[in-house]
């Protein structure tokens, strides 16, 4: 890999996502309520459905979200305290009535678990995490990625919890401290991106490592630029989605 050589088709690849010319001028979580940035309501739509973002569309994901908060009947799946009074059965319909959850015994369980953790630790109010870690992005990543992790599942995988901050980051008030620390979150398009690229090579592509090592090369090559890795993660995943434009 030539460095140089890369941060110059990387310049390139942001340059057209500035522009508009990669798309994106709708992306799946603005599919939401539009509640004020501050409110927990917006904290927990954008934390509870997160968990649930695992090899599907993210637009049909988002879609299926704001059609369950906008009935009535379906709206209490994202109130944590309200979610654990119901019957496991009420909570499972409401999941898959627009399917949010599309494995229902499973991801109701998912559902469940974070509610559970969320009413225990925090009464509910997940930006209590965020208070707690000084709004340190190291700090919010040890205290769920390795401190808790069987408490946020799915929440605190590779790919997820990277994006769950992101997602937090562009549609609540959240100011995170050590933003630069926040990697890119290796989901299909971005690690297909990174391959691209020439970041990871053919025979990594298809590793069980591929995340870390997408993870890796990015923060590796954007160290000292202008850039920081998640100034360039919606460019790559709007990159790969929409065909690999030239960037010439």
């Amino acid at each position: 890999m030539n460095k140089e050589e890369t941060l110059k088709n990387v310049r390139k690849l942001y340059a057209l996502y500035q522009n508009g010319d990669l798309g994106g001028e709708v992306m799946p979580e603005d599919a939401n309520p539009h509640f004020e940035k501050e409110s927990l309501e917006n904290y927990l739509y954008f934390t509870l459905p997160m968990a649930l973002n695992y090899q599907r569309n993210s637009y049909t994901l988002w879609k299926s979200a704001l059609m369950t908060y906008e009935n009535a009947e379906t709206r209490f799946i994202f109130d944590p305290i309200e979610c654990l009074k119901r019957p496991y059965a009420e909570v499972q319909s409401a999941l898959i009535k627009y399917r949010v959850a599309l494995q229902k015994d499973k991801q109701t369980e998912i559902w469940l678990k974070l509610c559970e953790t969320m009413v225990e630790l925090w009464n509910g109010d997940i930006r209590k995490l965020f208070d707690e870690c000084d709004y340190d992005v190291n700090r919010i990543r040890k205290f769920i990625q390795i401190d808790n992790k069987k408490k946020f599942p799915y929440l605190s995988g590779t790919k997820i919890c990277n994006y769950w901050l992101y997602v937090l980051y562009q549609y609540t008030n959240i100011r995170f401290k050590n933003i630069e620390d926040l990697n890119v979150a290796p989901d299909t398009h971005v690690v297909k991106s990174t391959h691209k690229l020439g970041l990871i090579s053919d025979e990594e592509l298809t590793s069980s490592e591929v995340q870390t090592l997408a993870i890796e090369r990015w923060n590796e090559l954007l160290k000292g630029t202008e850039f920081k890795p998640i100034d360039i993660h919606t460019a790559l995943w709007l990159w790969s989605r929409n065909g690999f434009r030239s960037l010439d």
